[in-house]
C-alpha cells in the first residue's frame, strides 16, 4: 500500500511541477534543515509567494505532499485520497494562485534517498547545512563518505544553470564544490574568513538580568557580503544552530536579488521551530531552551556551547540519547559528556546510551551529587524529578533524538503547559 501511494503521489506532483513551474528550493544536512528551510521562508516571503514543507515531512511521500499542498499530521487512507484527488483537481484546474517557490526539505536515512526525491522535484537551489564529524543516521550508511556522497547528490541534481548554498564552516560541505560544475553558481556562508556570505560578532544579549522573565532574549551578529555589513537581531533565538540558518536563508534570498537591507529587516520575523533551541519560560522563574526535536553530535555539542553562554546562571543539561550513530555511539555520548561536565552546573542524562554521558562525566570529576541518571523508559520521572530541583534563574537546556520524546520532561518544567500544543513538538502525538 505504502510503495502504490509513493508511486500516485510522486507522479501527480511531477505533472503539478511541470504545468506550474516553480523554483525550487531544496535542503539537506545532517543538521538544521528545518531551521534553514523556515528563515528562507520567512525571508523570501516579503517578495515572493512561496510554500514550504509541512512540518518535517521530508521523504518519498512528504515531499510530493508539500508540493501539493497538503496540511501535515497522520493521515487516515480517506485523508491521503483527498491528497491525491486535491492534486489531480490542481493539475487540470489551474490554479492562479500557486507559489513561486518551493522550500522543501530533503531527508536522508538510507543510500539512494535522495535520489528518489530528486526524481520527483529537480532543484534549482540547493542548500547543505551541515554534516559534521560524526553525522545523524551514519548507522544505516556502511561509511562516512557514503552518507557525505548521498548528500552530494542534492548538488549532482542542479541544473546548468543552478545555485549552490553550502556552509562553509563544514569542511565536508565546504569541498563539495569542487565536484561540481564550472556553470553552477556557488555561495558559501558561515563565520569562517573565507565565506562568501560571512557572520560576525555574534552574541546573545538581554541576559543581564536572570529573574525577570519579561527580559526579551535575543541573538545578534552582522551579516558580510560583497564589501557591505549590515546587522541582525532576532528576539527569542539562541545559538549558532539558528545563525547558520539565517546565513543560509540570506545567501538564497542574495541569490534570488534581494539586498543586504531587505534581508535585515525581513528576517527579523523569523521565529524558530518548535524544539530547536526553542527559548520557553520556566517555573519558579526559570527559562528554558527547548531543543528536544532531535540530537546529534554536532548538534549536541552546539548547544552546550549556547548555554556556555550563560556564565552567570545556573547551568542545567538534560541529555537523552543520540541515536543512529551506529560505531560511533560511543564515542560521541562520551564527548557530550566532556562537553557537558565542563559547562554545566547540573546534569540530568536519559537512555540507554546516555549512560555513557553520565559515567564520562563522573570520570572528568563532576560532583556525583549533582548528576543523575534515568533510563530510557523514565522520561517523564526524569522531568518530575528535575522540577524538584530547580532554582529560579536557572537557564535550562533539553535535549535529545526524537524517540526519546524529551519534549515530554519540557511539558512538566514550563511555565505555561497549557500551550504545549502551540509551543512544542510531536503534541499531535496519541500519547503526547
Amino acid at each position: 500500500m505504502k510503495l502504490f501511494l509513493q508511486f500516485i503521489l510522486k507522479y501527480i506532483s511531477k505533472f503539478i511541477l511541470w504545468r506550474y513551474a516553480p523554483v525550487i528550493i531544496a535542503i539537506t544536512g545532517s543538521v538544521g534543515k528545518t531551521s534553514a528551510r523556515d528563515a528562507v521562508f520567512t525571508l523570501i516571503l516579503k517578495r515572493f509567494m512561496v510554500r514550504k514543507s509541512v512540518k518535517n515531512y521530508n521523504n518519498e511521500i512528504g515531499v510530493p505532499m508539500s508540493v501539493i499542498g497538503s496540511g501535515g499530521g497522520k493521515l487516515t487512507i480517506f485523508e491521503y485520497l483527498n491528497v491525491i484527488f486535491s492534486g489531480i483537481f490542481l493539475f487540470f484546474w489551474k490554479n492562479n494562485n500557486f507559489p513561486r517557490f518551493l522550500v522543501l526539505e530533503m531527508g536522508v536515512d538510507k543510500q539512494g534517498d535522495i535520489k528518489n526525491l530528486t526524481d520527483i522535484v529537480r532543484p534549482n537551489i540547493s542548500v547543505v547545512t551541515a554534516i559534521g564529524e560524526m553525522p545523524a543516521h551514519i548507522e544505516f550508511f556502511p561509511e562516512r563518505d557514503a552518507l557525505i556522497e548521498e548528500k552530494m547528490q542534492l548538488l549532482m541534481a542542479l541544473p546548468e544553470n543552478g545555485v549552490a548554498v553550502l556552509n562553509y564552516d563544514d569542511l565536508s560541505v565546504r569541498d563539495m564544490r569542487y565536484s561540481l560544475s564550472e556553470n553552477i553558481s556557488i555561495l558559501t556562508y558561515g563565520f569562517g574568513s573565507g565565506a562568501v556570505v560571512k557572520g560576525d560578532n555574534y552574541a546573545i544579549g538581554g541576559i543581564e538580568d536572570k529573574n525577570n522573565l519579561d527580559t526579551n532574549l535575543y541573538m545578534s551578529f552582522k551579516i558580510a557580503y560583497n564589501g557591505s555589513t549590515v546587522p541582525v537581531r532576532i528576539c527569542g533565538l539562541l545559538g549558532y544552530s539558528q545563525a547558520y540558518a539565517v546565513l543560509a536563508a540570506a545567501s538564497i534570498a542574495i541569490a534570488l536579488g534581494m539586498n543586504l537591507l531587505e534581508i535585515t529587516e525581513g528576517i527579523g520575523d523569523y521565529i524558530s521551530p518548535p524544539g530547536r533551541t526553542k527559548l520557553l519560560k520556566g517555573i519558579k522563574k526559570s527559562w528554558i531552551i527547548d531543543d528536544s526535536y532531535n540530537s546529534s553530535p554536532l548538534a549536541a555539542i552546539s548547544a552546550i556551547e549556547t548555554l556556555a553562554i550563560f556564565k552567570d546562571y545556573r547551568k542545567i543539561a538534560i541529555l537523552g540519547d543520540m541515536l543512529e550513530l551506529g560505531e560511533y555511539t560511543e564515542k560521541a555520548h562520551c564527548n557530550l559528556g566532556v562537553k557537558a561536565a565542563e559547562v554545566c552546573d547540573f546534569i540530568i542524562a536519559v537512555g540507554l546510551r546516555a549512560k555513557f554521558i553520565y559515567d564520562e562525566a563522573l570520570s572528568r570529576g563532576f560532583n556525583k551529587e549533582n548528576i543523575f541518571y534515568f533510563d530510557q523508559h523514565q522520561v517523564e520521572e526524569a522531568g518530575k524529578f528535575l522540577q524538584k530541583k530547580i532554582n529560579s534563574g536557572d537557564m535550562i537546556l533539553i535535549k535529545g533524538s526524537q524517540e526519546m520524546r524529551m519534549e515530554k520532561i519540557v511539558k512538566e518544567i514550563m511555565a505555561e503547559p497549557e500551550k504545549a500544543k502551540e509551543l512544542l513538538v510531536r503534541q499531535d502525538y496519541k500519547d503526547a
